[in-house]
């Protein structure tokens, strides 16, 4: 063989060996790389997971209500402040005048209605989505030491099972009296209430923060 042609094979050879050498090299290059990658994507999903799991551990909470002259929907809203949640104002089909709501009056709406326990008025709108909601306050004034028929209309209108329900109400005089217990008839079995409690309509913040701590609610 001559020297010319086995100096060519040589330098063939190593020209060989030095481009495999390189290809090893990067091919490492980007295996490290591609594991730091799928490290750091590791690590964001799991911080993922981890906030949704604390997401889906506090409990969802609504406050809905009822309110004629404004006293019920400003605790309502105090509360909604509190303990940073949503809102949800029952508002009838027909608003009430001030003439329906004449307790002097025999004859006047709210008279005949609060008088007739079948009555329960039409409500305008619905809530979306309650089954998302955990923990539903319940506002609602005092009409003859009775909550008015339209709470009545709201609590038959949806399924609070697995629910805890929290009932507040405001008056001029009056208390809660029976009206939470009658109320807390039309739910299941399976639904958590509380006893209801009466409220001022010019409440401070601090007072409902030590209200709601002193519920101890889950």
């Amino acid at each position: 063989m001559k020297p010319i042609f086995k100096l060519n094979i040589l330098l063939l050879t190593i020209l060989l060996l030095l481009a495999c050498a390189s290809m090893c090299s990067k091919s490492s290059t980007n295996n490290a790389g591609t594991g730091a990658i799928n490290t750091a994507d590791s690590s964001s999903e799991t911080e993922e997971v981890s906030n949704m799991t604390e997401t889906v551990n506090e409990p969802k909470i609504l406050v809905a209500y009822f309110s004629c002259t404004g006293n019920t929907r400003s605790v309502a809203e105090q509360i909604t402040n509190v303990l940073k949640a949503d809102i949800h104002e029952i508002k009838p089909e027909t608003p009430y005048t001030s003439a329906d709501l004449n307790w002097r009056d025999n004859s006047s709406r709210s008279s005949v209605e609060n008088g007739d326990p079948s009555a329960r008025p039409t409500i305008s709108g619905s809530i979306e989505n309650i089954k998302q909601y955990n923990i539903i306050f319940l506002g609602y004034p005092i009409w003859w030491g009775q909550a008015p028929r339209i709470i009545l209309t709201f609590l038959e209108s949806y399924d609070f099972s697995g629910k805890t329900i929290v009932p507040f109400c405001t008056s001029g005089t009056s208390g809660v009296g029976t009206s939470d217990t009658n109320l807390h008839k039309l739910c299941s079995d399976n639904t958590k209430w509380i006893s209801g409690s009466r409220l001022n309509s010019n409440i401070s913040h601090s007072e409902i923060s030590a209200w709601i701590d002193g519920l101890k609610l889950e």
